[in-house]
């Protein structure tokens, strides 16, 4: 692998053509949300809202650990980590 390994939610599946796993090179998270959006346009506005923080019903783990208990868009990657991102179920109306 040369890259980080994001897992894609289905939801979003239609912004990445259908692809379920995109590999990324990126020094933090924030980098790897702006190369898929380079890469996938729309993508970010998904996960990112206008101040740049992570959306409240999105959910991204970096090797099992939610990055909003390590550095939020600054939590630092490195080749071989796996990102998933995890929409979570709305409910209410």
């Amino acid at each position: 692998m040369s890259g980080i390994l994001v897992r894609i939610p289905t939801p979003l599946r239609r912004v990445t053509n259908g692809q379920a796993k995109v590999e990324i090179e990126a020094s933090n998270l924030g980098e790897i949300i702006d190369n898929l959006e380079s890469e996938f346009p729309g993508f970010k506005e998904r996960l990112v809202d206008e101040e740049g923080a992570l959306r409240y019903f999105v959910n991204i783990y970096l090797n099992g650990e939610d990055v909003r208990f390590l550095d939020g868009m600054g939590t630092s990657t490195k080749i071989g980590d796996e990102i998933s991102i995890v929409p979570a179920v709305a409910g209410g109306g």
